[in-house]
């Protein structure tokens, strides 16, 4: 199994409210996992956040913690409730109310890849779906959730950036009803997770970088915006999905001749977005 629940970074010094985490950017394939399945080495990772970890791992430079996940999101998704197991995976669970993510092979324990692909030849004991969630699962949230506390307690305001990548093709039906092509897409769950102040300057950091940045389609935010998010109490959740094509090859899953310059690139958006939340005249949310 993967040998750590999470790796956290920590600024020298918490000058920002910010958090940044990464909770599908994991890779860490152990021999365990890989001989229960079909897939190969590069299948298995179509579904990973592959780089985001190294797209934003400046974070703590600009006085900001960063969070990102120790196993693959094939192995367990943290981006899902612990509650959300598969009976069509998981001996044992009975089916509830549908829910279209585990319906679709996407639960917190999950059956499928990119493009329905199946991880497993069969089902996997219940058991074993407890483990994942108790030792991979539950320590990331409890960091996370700390991390979260901590900045509050400092600041009277906590702002988490939750950090993606989408496939390019994800893309193409919002294309055709833009001008431009987005290349960033950023989450609240139409205004539930996030404060409209704190998202106007999320996007502008992207944009001022010169980015085409589109807001909640098609991706608005999953558990994690949901669960975090209460802008009602000073506690903000952004999801940000990055157009995978602009850094990687998506099918080698590998960087591209591009990767240097976008990492370089975002940095500048990092140290504004953390910057933003160092800002001693920036509005709290009391809506």
């Amino acid at each position: 199994m993967p040998k750590v629940a999470y790796h956290l970074v920590q600024p020298e010094a918490h000058t920002s409210r910010v958090i940044f985490a990464s909770p599908h950017s994991g890779r860490d394939y152990s021999w365990n996992f890989m001989r229960h399945t079909d897939l190969d080495e590069v299948t298995i990772r179509s579904s990973e956040d592959a780089f985001v970890d190294r797209l934003f791992d400046c974070a703590p430079q600009f006085g900001a913690a960063f969070i990102k996940a120790g196993a693959p999101r094939a192995y367990i998704d943290l981006n899902r409730s612990s509650e959300e197991l598969d009976p069509a995976l998981i001996e044992g669970v009975r089916r509830q109310t549908h829910n279209p993510r585990v319906a679709s092979g996407l639960g917190v324990v999950p059956r499928v890849v990119a493009n329905g692909r199946p991880i497993y030849r069969g089902k996997l004991p219940l058991a074993e779906a407890e483990r994942r969630i108790a030792q991979f699962w539950h320590p990331y949230h409890e960091q996370l959730r700390r991390l979260i506390d901590q900045a509050h307690a400092r600041f009277g305001e906590a702002i988490l950036i939750d950090c993606h990548s989408m496939p390019h093709e994800a893309l193409d039906g919002v294309a055709k009803t833009t001008a431009r092509r987005p290349q960033i897409v950023i989450g609240d769950r139409f205004g539930a997770s996030a404060s409209q102040a704190v998202v106007d300057q999320v996007e502008a950091a992207f944009t001022d970088a010169g980015l085409v940045v589109a807001r909640n389609t098609p991706f608005a935010g999953a558990y994690i915006t949901q669960a975090y998010g209460r802008p009602s109490r000073n506690q903000h959740a952004v999801q940000i999905e990055i157009d995978r094509s602009i850094y990687m090859d998506e099918r080698a899953i590998r960087p591209n001749a591009n990767f240097h310059n976008f990492r370089k690139l975002l940095r500048s958006v990092i140290a504004e977005i953390a910057a933003t939340g160092q800002a001693d005249d920036m509005p709290l949310a009391a809506e």
